[in-house]
């Protein structure tokens, strides 16, 4: 994995199933009978087995750094083997990936990878490469309230968490993808206090208390107004970019 391209982690995005049934359902696919569908950063392969059980014809799971951890796999290859799965996979940097390396596909599954993409438009230029029908973005947006196309940059040293991330907001993201040639963008916003949601407070309000506590006592104020604003900016969106 290319520094340019460094994602999250599996390990920090692998959920409960009720709570990757319930992104599932926030993604709003369209009907995946015979269709081909690539899964980009898949983990461990939630949403490429659930393609291929409702009926995708072929699927494609790439990762890269997740698989490359110890037992960075396991979970995917033993769900593999339990579903008597026909789910390929490859390791594949995101920045790879072209019509050349992986053909093209009708969908493309591109889920909560862009914000933490070091050149985003590049990214999707790739995803826009071998995309055939629909690419499926879940994303953090940020700076909702303001309305002309904008983005935010939140560096490693904010989160604590060995990577940064770059929000844009609705506009931001439609423009993005319109930019990488989608003529028609469609955006679902995820609910707010979701269970998905709920499940993250206890973390996030712990890197708000170690941020405060690391501040200088005269810029506390300020600091504790921008956490308050960025709770009431920033959501995750799940957007649809057709051909």
């Amino acid at each position: 994995m290319t520094a340019e391209s460094a994602a999250t982690p599996c390990s920090s995005v692998s959920r409960d199933w009720w709570q990757q049934f319930e992104t599932l359902l926030s993604l709003h696919l369209p009907e995946l009978a015979g269709k081909t569908v690539l899964d980009v950063d898949s983990c461990n392969g939630y949403f490429s087995f659930a393609a291929e059980r409702m009926g995708a014809s072929r699927v494609l799971a790439l990762d890269t750094h997740a698989w490359r951890t110890p037992a960075g796999k396991h979970d995917f290859e033993q769900v593999r083997r339990t579903l008597a799965s026909n789910v390929e996979s490859r390791e594949l940097d995101v920045l790879s990936i072209s019509p050349e390396t992986v053909g093209e596909f009708d969908i493309v599954l591109f889920l909560g990878i862009l914000d933490h993409m070091r050149d985003p438009m590049l990214a999707l230029e790739r995803m826009a490469s071998v995309t055939r029908e629909l690419l499926v973005v879940e994303t953090l947006v940020d700076k909702k309230l303001i309305p002309s196309p904008a983005a935010a940059l939140r560096p490693r040293s904010w989160l604590h968490d060995g990577h940064g991330s770059r929000g844009a907001h609705r506009a931001g993201l439609t423009g993005m993808l319109q930019s990488v040639g989608f003529s028609k963008i469609r955006t679902y916003p995820l609910k707010r206090f979701s269970l998905l949601h709920l499940v993250g407070v206890p973390t996030r309000a712990k890197i708000a208390a170690k941020l405060v506590s690391l501040t200088p006592w005269r810029s506390r104020e300020r600091l504790m107004k921008d956490l308050a604003k960025s709770a009431l900016t920033q959501k995750h969106l799940v957007t649809h970019g057709w051909r």
